[in-house]
Formats: structure tokens, C-alpha cells, sequence
């Protein structure tokens, strides 16, 4: 009786599961759908498939890449998501083994301040923020790293600091012994354990920068377009785009974080476990 009523649940559990993901991978296939097919007919029929009178092949990656300057946006979202989440491993990193193994009531206050800054929405200090970017010189590619670092900074030390806490105190007790400086013991002993929740860290905060519209277009703007900033201007005045070009555009852009996740992805759940230790 009881392995017929697990049996039942586990069947409405699977169906269930196969719902959402129909549900979930449904407007990605509509997208990838509708890049083979002319504009006119995606707006008249989206969720028809490309037949041969709607199906033009790959003209509309080809008019996308000359039109938003694929290759250009491509470049600087590569150089911001690669520069920031380097930035953002390394200063966290060292950041979150400093408050956990010096307890103080000055490191206790920073801890609290990452996880508070958790919580303040991006919508509360754009606009101060674009200003204080402006006053700064910060309105480039290499400027905006340090933003991001300001904003990633809060989730990456709440999930360091979690993973420290399980390191054994004795390992590094050992290597203080063997006469390791600080920067030693981090880079040679402490950094190499913490690759779990660096590779945890990394694949979020790389997800979340290479899909970032709001902060480019606000402290960059037109003249260093990511990505999803070129993917914008596809959209002409009056309200007129060219949504195959648009379609074929965000296929391309989703394309490269998809890999990466999907190469990526059973180390966030281990990563995120490891770290959830708490005070």
C-alpha cells in the first residue's frame, strides 16, 4: 500500500516536473523558431513553424550582426563578464576569509553591511550611482568592472563565508607553522579549497552580468554596447523593429551563457550547499 501511494506521488511529481519544464524551455524554442523565419510573418503567425514560405534561412543572423555590431557588443560583454567576475572572485574571496577568521566587531559590522546590501534594490541607487560613475570617470569598460564588484560583492561574501567557516582551522594553523605569510596561505592553501564555491559564485555572477541591460545602458550607454544594449537598437522610432533580426540576436546572445551554464551547472548546487553553514 505504501510503495503504490510513493509510486502515485512519484508519477504526479514527474508530470508535474515535465509541465514546468515544457513551460520554461517553451519561449526559448519560440525565439530559436521564429530567427528562421521573415519578419512579417512572425509577428502573423509566431507559433506556426517555419514553413517554405515563411523560412529564410539564416538572413536574419546576417542582417542582426551587421545592424547592431555583433561582433563589437560581443567583444565588450566578453571583456566586462570575464573582467568583473575575476574582480569579484578575487576581492570577495579574500574579503570573506578575513571577516570569518578575524572575529572583531569591526569585521562582524562589514559582514552584515555585504548581507544588508543584499537586499537594497537597484531601482533605490541608480540614479546616485550613475552620477557618482559620471564624477569618477567610470563611464567605460574597465570602470564598470568596479561597479559591479560593488554590487556582486554581497551574495559572493555571504556564500564565501559560509564555505570558510567548514575549512578546518588546523589546516591553516599548519601552514603558519611552516612559515607561510597571509598572501601565501590564502593563494597556496586557502584559495585552492574554496574552488567549489568559486565556481558556485562564478557561474551566477557571470549569468547575471552577461544578461545586464539597466546598468550598461546607464553608466555606458551607446558608446561601449554589451550585448543586450545592441539588441535594443534593433528597435527602430514609431515603435518599428525588424523582430527577425531581433529574434536571431537573442539566440546568439543566450547561446554562449547557456554553455556555460550547462557546462557548469552541478557545481552550483554543491557549491551553494558547502556554503550554507551559518553563525
Amino acid at each position: 500500500m505504501i510503495v503504490a501511494h510513493k509510486k502515485r506521488w512519484g508519477i504526479l511529481l514527474t508530470l508535474l516536473l515535465s509541465i514546468l519544464t515544457v513551460v520554461f524551455i517553451a519561449p526559448v524554442f519560440i525565439v530559436l523558431m521564429n530567427s528562421f523565419k521573415g519578419q512579417f510573418f512572425i509577428t502573423d503567425a509566431p507559433f506556426a513553424f517555419p514553413d517554405a514560405q515563411t523560412f529564410v534561412g539564416l538572413q536574419n543572423y546576417v542582417n542582426g550582426v551587421q545592424k547592431i555590431g555583433f561582433f563589437s557588443a560581443f567583444g565588450y560583454s566578453l571583456f566586462i563578464t570575464v573582467g568583473s567576475v575575476a574582480v569579484i572572485l578575487l576581492c570577495t574571496s579574500m574579503t570573506a576569509w578575513y571577516i570569518t577568521r578575524h572575529k572583531t566587531h569591526i569585521t562582524r559590522l562589514l559582514y552584515y553591511i555585504f548581507v544588508f546590501s543584499m537586499i537594497v534594490p537597484f531601482q533605490m541607487v541608480m540614479f546616485t550611482m550613475s552620477k557618482m560613475a559620471n564624477l569618477l570617470g567610470l563611464e567605460n569598460p574597465f570602470g564598470i568592472i568596479l561597479i559591479y564588484l560593488g554590487f556582486g560583492a554581497g551574495l559572493s561574501v555571504f556564500l564565501y563565508c559560509g564555505f570558510v567557516k567548514s575549512i578546518p582551522l588546523s589546516i591553516e594553523e599548519a601552514a603558519d607553522i611552516d612559515g607561510c605569510n597571509p598572501l601565501q596561505k590564502f593563494f597556496l592553501i586557502v584559495f585552492p579549497i574554496l574552488r567549489p564555491i568559486t565556481l558556485t559564485v562564478a557561474i551566477l555572477n557571470a549569468m547575471w552580468i552577461w544578461n545586464d541591460y539597466l546598468l550598461p545602458s546607464l553608466v555606458i550607454g551607446s558608446r561601449y554596447r554589451t550585448i543586450p544594449v545592441a539588441v535594443q537598437y534593433l528597435q527602430g522610432g514609431y515603435g518599428s523593429r525588424d523582430m527577425g533580426a531581433l529574434m536571431a540576436m537573442l539566440v546568439l546572445a543566450i547561446i554562449p551563457i547557456i554553455l556555460f551554464y550547462a557546462f557548469l551547472q552541478k557545481h552550483i548546487i554543491r557549491g551553494v550547499i558547502a556554503g550554507a553553514i551559518k553563525e
